[in-house]
């Protein structure tokens, strides 16, 4: 058993809204729950009853209640949520109308800006009115090529007000990779800033935005945020300003558009092996009910927080963070390198501001180790409540960081992902932190860990499995009329039964291991990537006859390794990899870059003619094969088991 690192007092406790839930229930089923395996438990065995007790323990704004919570659990995909009900997501999330902040900007330049409750309603709502202006309806597509800043936050309020759909990419995107995913969706309007700032540089987008307005023949109208104090962009008489929008359009009340529980919210992207990105349709409901469970009980999180997680618009923790103002927390939002000028930079803005929960990465935390920060020489932290770590998996190793050089403090690695928007385990304000480990199960997931017979297995590593429906499930993929791109996602490894593609532990105590990805796609820096994207580029390269992008695991994070066959009369020289990560940086993110670029002269395919990613991953990360047999040509394989990878 790992080492217990942090074990809550008994006060802390008996004042979580965990344990408060905990009564709730016990009030209202007459039953004597005194601890979490009885209320994670029973979360399972009576869903319906658990999910209906939380909307109302919640308080979720309901303009139409339900028939019925589920219809039945165990259809997936397909089950149906809170039947025949209506709410808006947005007036969800602004509920205060005081003058608390809202939200908290800050950049590299550390000039932070404040946004009261108030001031938030006011601009949701002269934008939720002037989009209506423009035409905009429920279902249409409204997007955002943003920073993450305010007005991108204000941007998808006043979209969902109405009923219409949002999605977003970070503008460190390249063209081609906001194209893949936005030319999908046809959106109807576009939010853009002429700008952002990153690594001490501003970095002007004109270029790109017009490159992609250009192209998306779907956009009726732009609306330029100004970041550069310009307004320089001219799109053929598309483009709107925001500043213009705030000062010539009325404060009303806004009427926020009751749609079902299922009406769709988001449309986020997840890359696969193959093909552009999944395009994955998100509920209003689906999304706030999950976001307010793990935020309120499993994050302790109260209208007294002060709530910060670095990400980018483009990432799914964004999503996450800014339905923190549902409970009337202040959200803090960060544009920037988190490490500029100097890795510990955050944790003195965490400092300034009074964070009480800092969300980051496994990565982040691993260069605070490795640059030899000690947080303890930059302030006691007496505001800050707990640490919150996603993405990669968070090593032993950085949990010691954190609890040597940190204040009495919960430290709670989390993992889901984009395709539930949420989290499968999490933290917990009423048990101990081990070392290694995330802290539990999320309350009405039920997951388990799987033997590649679909054999549910304790202590031992399996792939990680959901056997019952959940409300922040997928409700489609865009363009996917016959669910089957759906159903391949998700439910080809195990019948009726939710495969995410993680290797999972689950131990005796409840405590859960992640290993990270079972399947081919990359994870690096905890930000998942399709290798389709990067083989998209490389197949336009007149030096490259072929190529594999395999991850693997160095430095407790995954690092994205290309191997090339390269063309007849080429061979792979520095300018060759200065160019080959130049056209992944233009044309999909700076994200995308491989670790290590190396020449290889066969790539290994299947019988029928898929590359081998998944074998030669598990050779690299010193993992067991599963079965070769499907290999065409399998001496191929052995130069895998022979190359060293230099860090």
């Amino acid at each position: 058993m790992n080492k217990i690192l942090w074990k809550p007092e008994k006060s802390f406790i008996e004042s979580s809204e965990m344990m408060k839930f905990i009564h709730f229930v016990n009030e209202k089923e007459n039953t004597s729950f005194n601890s979490y395996d009885h209320i994670y438990n029973w979360s399972i065995e009576h869903a319906d009853k658990f999910w209906s007790h939380f909307s109302d323990f919640s308080e979720i704004i309901f303009h139409k209640p339900h028939t019925e919570i589920v219809d039945d659990i165990n259809k997936m995909p397909g089950a149906t949520w809170f039947k025949n009900s209506e709410l808006n997501f947005a007036e969800n999330l602004l509920k205060r109308r005081d003058t608390k902040n809202a939200i908290i900007t800050i950049d590299e330049n550390n000039n932070p800006k404040f946004i009261s409750y108030k001031d938030l309603f006011e601009q949701v709502s002269k934008l939720a009115h002037f989009l209506k202006t423009l035409g905009v309806e429920k279902n249409d597509r409204v997007v955002a090529f943003m920073p993450n800043i305010a007005e991108t936050v204000i941007a998808m309020l006043a979209t969902s007000s109405i009923g219409a759909i949002w999605s977003s990419c970070s503008p460190d995107f390249g063209v081609d990779g906001v194209l893949d995913r936005f030319k999908q969706i046809k959106p109807k309007i576009l939010f853009f800033a002429n700008g952002y700032q990153y690594n001490g540089k501003r970095i002007n987008c004109k270029d790109k935005v017009t490159s992609i307005i250009n192209k998306l023949p779907s956009i009726d109208k732009t609306i330029m945020v100004d970041y550069y104090g310009e307004k320089s962009v001219s799109l053929d008489n598309k483009d709107l300003y925001w500043n213009d929008i705030m000062a010539n359009t009325e404060t009303k009340e806004i009427n926020f558009e009751p749609l079902p529980f299922d009406h769709p919210l988001y449309i986020m992207y997840s890359s696969g092996t193959t093909g552009k990105p999944k395009s994955i349709v998100h509920s209003a409901g689906g999304t706030l009910i999950q976001h307010l469970k793990e935020l309120r009980l499993h994050t302790n999180i109260t209208n007294k927080d002060t709530v910060f997680y670095f990400t980018t618009c483009g990432w799914m923790m964004w999503n996450w963070l800014v339905s923190s103002l549902s409970l009337g927390a202040t959200i803090v939002l960060y544009d920037g390198n988190p490490c500029y000028p100097k890795p510990e930079s955050l944790l003195e803005i965490a400092d300034n501001l009074d964070f009480t929960v800092f969300g980051t990465s496994a990565k982040y935390i691993s260069i605070l180790n490795s640059s030899g920060v000690k947080p303890k020489s930059i302030s006691s932290f007496n505001k800050l409540n707990s640490i919150l770590s996603t993405g990669s998996t968070l090593s032993s190793e950085n949990f010691d960081y954190i609890y040597s050089n940190f204040k009495n403090i919960q430290l709670s690695s989390i993992s889901g992902g984009t395709d539930i928007i949420s989290c499968f385990a999490l933290g917990n304000p009423i048990l101990p932190v081990y070392r290694g480990e995330l802290q539990c199960k999320g309350l009405g997931m039920n997951i388990d860990s799987y033997n590649f017979k679909g054999e549910s297995i304790k202590n031992s590593k399996g792939e990680l499995v959901c056997k019952t429906a959940f409300p922040s499930m997928p409700i489609y993929f865009w363009n996917d009329d016959d669910g089957l791109k759906y159903h391949s996602a998700y439910f080809d490894n195990f019948k009726d039964t939710w495969s995410h593609g993680d290797y999972i532990e689950i131990n005796d105590h409840g405590g859960v291991i992640i290993y990270g990805r079972s399947d081919a796609t990359l994870n690096p820096g905890g930000v998942r990537i399709g290798t389709a994207e990067i083989y998209n580029v490389l197949e336009k390269r007149d030096d490259i006859d072929d190529s594999l992008v395999i991850g693997k695991t160095i430095d407790n994070d995954e690092k994205v390794i290309l191997f090339v066959k390269m063309s007849k009369n080429y061979n792979l020289t520095e300018d060759n990899i200065n160019s080959i990560k130049l056209d992944l940086r233009s044309n999909c993110s700076p994200r995308h870059i491989p670790y290590k670029i190396l020449e290889i002269d066969e790539i290994p395919y299947t019988i029928n003619g898929k590359k081998v990613e998944i074998a030669v991953k598990n050779i690299l990360n010193n993992l067991p094969l599963k079965n070769t047999d499907s290999i065409s040509n399998p001496k191929s394989l052995e130069y895998f088991y022979n190359i060293k990878i230099n860090t």
